[in-house]
Parts: C-alpha cells; structure tokens; sequence
C-alpha cells in the first residue's frame, strides 16, 4: 500500500460534557469488576514489554513525542514539540508526517467489531479492509473479535482485551458506545478508533477521523457531518497510519484528524 498524506485545517463542533446514560449499567459492572482483577494481577514487566513502542527516547523524533527506536520517525508537523497535545484534544498532521512510522517486530493488534456492522455496513467494511491490508503490509498480527449482536458488544470488548494485544482497533459505530463504557476500567490497554471517535476519552483512547466521520455515540451530534462515501480505502487507510502512529509515539487520548 502506498503512504497516504493528508491536513484538515478546521476543528468539528465542541464536544459535549456529559454522554448520556445508556442501558448497560449491570452489564459494564460485571465487567469492569473481571478487567479490574485482571489488571491488577498483570506484572510491571509484562505492563512495561506491551507498551514498549511510546516509552523511550525521543531522539530524532521531529514532534519531540517519545517513540520505540523500533517503531521508526514521525515527520516535522504531525505534533507540535513544544505544545504536546492535552488529553481529549485533536491534531491535524501534516501531510506524509506518519510516513515514516512502522509498528516493532511480534506487534500484535486485535480487530474489535459488530458482526452486523462487519456484515452489511460498507463503511465498517471499508474500515476492516484497511486494517487487513496494513496488517499485511506491517507485518502486524492481526487477530479478529467480533460481537456476534447487540448484546454481545461488551463481552467482546471485554474479550479483546483479555487477549492482551498491544493495540485493539475498534471500528463501527455500534462498538463505540460499549467500547466507552469498558474502557475506563481496562487502562493498561490500548485502543484506537478508526472512522468515529469517543466523547470523553481516556487516555488510553484514541481516534482517527475525518471530515464525514466522527460518529461519537448514541444521542450525541457526529464531529462532522456523517457521510458513509467519505470511507474510501484511500482515507480509511491513511487514517489508520496516523492514529496508528500517535499511538505508536505516545500522542494517546485525542483525536487524530486527516483529510
């Protein structure tokens, strides 16, 4: 696949404080309480090897993030150095700045989806087929959890971080309101959103949208206005490298925006 490049120059509408109640409450407990047991008995060792790619040096990285000297440069304008993103905030990289990045060698990624979405959405189809090609390319592992329904959703997100990956790609909007509710309660996890985004990230969440993307959950406004023919393989890929990459380089718990 070709390296794909691309600038948004014009951030979506404010994002509202508070995400409505939705109806998971018991569900979303008995999760968090199994996430939490399993957290808590991981070793430091084990937390440090699954996040090595964000947490070294920083030398010769243009945005001045931290990186893995395994997962390769971000170019000049993907971050600004001297005002590191805050938490929940969106970047908008430079064209071609993500070029230069390459997930380490054994990185693993679990593809989290509906099977519904995965099924008969074109977008969500679109989204997994970027991840495929990239994975091949990458030479990334790539194993698939998918919810087989609606109550199925958080079991899977739950599922997919009890493989432990290096990173869970979530993509489809049906698993963006489970994937808020268990998230918070799995932070030695990393995830990334491809084609929508979180309301009210953690700071192990992150997005890559677009214009035409930024689905943020039930009963809230989209980033910007939603246009499933902005889901080519073209965009969809290059914003998977530029999420991919932010991750990579420690810019975790914002919005990475591409054209």
């Amino acid at each position: 696949m070709a390296r794909h490049t691309a600038r948004h120059t014009a951030r979506h509408t404010p994002r509202p404080s508070a995400r409505p109640t939705v109806l998971l409450t018991a569900v979303v407990a008995s999760a968090a309480l199994a996430l939490t047991a399993c957290s808590t008995g991981s070793s430091d060792a084990g937390d440090t090897a699954r996040s090595a790619a964000g947490t070294s040096s920083a030398a010769g990285n243009a945005s001045g993030a931290p990186a893995s000297s395994s997962a390769g440069v971000l170019g000049a304008g993907f971050a600004d150095p001297d005002e590191p993103p805050a938490p929940e905030a969106t970047i908008h990289p430079r064209p071609g700045s993500w070029s230069g990045v390459h997930p380490p060698e054994g990185y693993r990624v679990v593809l989290l989806a509906d099977a519904g979405d995965a099924a008969d959405d074109a977008a969500t189809r679109t989204l997994v087929r970027a991840v495929g090609s990239w994975a091949a390319e990458e030479h990334v592992d790539v194993t698939r959890v998918t919810a087989s329904d609606a109550d199925d959703r958080i079991g899977a997100v739950t599922r997919a971080v009890d493989a432990r990956p290096d990173l869970v790609i979530s993509v489809g909007d049906h698993m963006v309101d489970p994937l808020a509710a268990v998230s918070p309660s799995a932070l030695h996890q990393q995830f990334l959103v491809v084609g929508a985004e979180i309301a009210e990230p953690t700071s192990n969440v992150t997005a890559a949208d677009w214009t035409g993307a930024g689905f943020r959950g039930e009963g809230l406004g989209a980033s910007s206005h939603h246009d499933p023919a902005t889901f080519t393989d073209e965009r969809a890929g290059r914003a998977l490298r530029a999420g991919a990459a932010a991750v990579l380089h420690d810019l975790r718990g914002i919005v990475v925006w591409v054209r």
